[in-house]
């Protein structure tokens, strides 16, 4: 299947590594997401027009300034925990001042249109052990009920795009009842291709491996997705597992026993498992095991996915190098003919840039093989060729 014309290409820009390149190393970026604003700030009534009632890390203009003319600069509503959208999406009455203060935020801001991250609606959040996903599925009916109050709000020139889950098991509110409910007031979903193997796993997997990936786009294209608005998504840091002693790693490292990754009564993280961004300090415990995965880590041809198991210190590791990133262009994003790609985060891959580099090598061949020529259409031409195809 042909990649559509004028594919995206989607960075977050995060406050915890707010870096960013020269301008021809971001040249080819089409939308910058900054995350995040809490959800909670937009479920306040009588808000004023004041910075202080929208903080972030930065500003949209000092922002704008850093990348290419035309880039979309959008701002991230709420990540991973964040509790404001269920106060937002629980009556009429609360998504309607939720979404109101969402244009109030825009139009003082600047931005061009927010990305909604509200990442577990209908249940498997941070908090599933101590609030059961029975307690949530009213979540799953009340999700595109919010999103359309949003785009009602912002109206068809702002964009509106979503990050939902890359775990089949965790899309409880993305099915094929409810995706032609979403799908009308999003431009795209940024379906999180990454942390596909988490703490409350008990085998070692990849957390961003290729069969995976394909498995979690496959999942959201039957369910009713149009491909022109699924992005891949790709990671830029690092995650290991400590394995079990007993889990049967010596005979193979992949999907062998891990230790127990979070307390089965509460949730909470145990600290056998951890991630840290490229840009990052290695932790000084892991810093020896992890050069040596750098040294010897090796691509599981049958998953997909780099990875090393540390033997001596029973730590799995599990990467994208830049080799693993340009597979899953032919791979997933050409041959589902997939709307874009994007990236958490940005600042992430700094300072060597390395997937980046590498990221934006295959954006740019699917550009070229697919009659872009390696130019670059605005945002701005995204969107309305967009809007003309869902019109048609």
């Amino acid at each position: 299947m042909p990649m559509v014309a004028s594919a995206r290409y989607v960075m977050y820009l995060t406050g915890q590594h707010n870096i960013v390149p020269e301008l021809s190393l971001v040249s080819c970026i089409t939308h910058v997401a900054l995350a995040f604003m809490s959800a909670g700030l937009f479920n306040r009534p009588n808000v004023t027009d004041h910075e202080a009632d929208w903080p972030l890390f930065t500003t949209v203009e000092a922002v704008r300034s850093r990348f290419a003319e035309g880039t979309a600069i959008m701002i991230a509503i709420g990540g991973w925990g964040d509790p404001g959208f269920s106060e937002a999406a629980a009556s009429q009455t609360s998504r309607e001042l939720f979404a109101q203060n969402v244009k109030a935020m825009v139009d003082y801001t600047g931005a061009d249109g927010v990305d909604i991250d509200w990442e577990y609606p209908g249940g498997n959040g941070e908090d599933y052990k101590r609030a059961p996903n029975s307690e949530k599925a009213w979540e799953i009916t009340a999700y595109p009920q919010l999103l359309s109050s949003i785009r009602s709000a912002l109206g068809p020139s702002k964009i509106v795009s979503a990050a939902v889950p890359g775990l089949p098991r965790d899309m409880l509110a993305f099915t094929k009842d409810t995706i032609p409910l979403i799908a009308p007031s999003l431009d795209f979903f940024n379906i999180m291709t990454y942390d596909l193997a988490n703490r409350r796993d008990n085998i070692t997997k990849h957390h961003t491996g290729l069969v995976a990936s394909l498995a979690a786009i496959d999942a959201y294209l039957s369910a009713g997705v149009p491909p022109d608005k699924a992005n891949l998504g790709f990671a830029f840091y690092v995650k290991w597992f400590k394995t079990s002693p007993d889990g049967g790693c010596d005979i193979n490292p992949i999907g062998c026993k891990t230790a127990p990754g979070e307390d089965p009564a509460t949730g909470a993280d145990l600290g056998q498992t951890g991630a840290f961004a490229y840009h990052d300090e290695v932790p000084p415990n892991l810093a020896p095991s992890f050069r040596k995965a750098l040294a010897h880590g090796r691509y599981d041809a049958e998953g997909g996915g780099h990875y090393y198991w540390d033997a001596a210190e029973r730590i799995w590791w599990t990467w994208d190098t830049a080799e693993a990133i340009a597979r899953k262009f032919p791979a997933i994003v050409e041959e589902r003919g997939l709307g874009g790609v994007f990236a958490w985060g940005l600042g992430e891959d700094a300072m060597e840039w390395v997937h980046l580099k590498a990221l934006t090598a295959g954006y740019r061949e699917l550009e070229e093989t697919d009659g872009g020529g390696g130019g670059r259409a605005t945002a701005s031409e995204s969107l309305a060729a967009a809007r003309s195809r869902d019109e048609l």
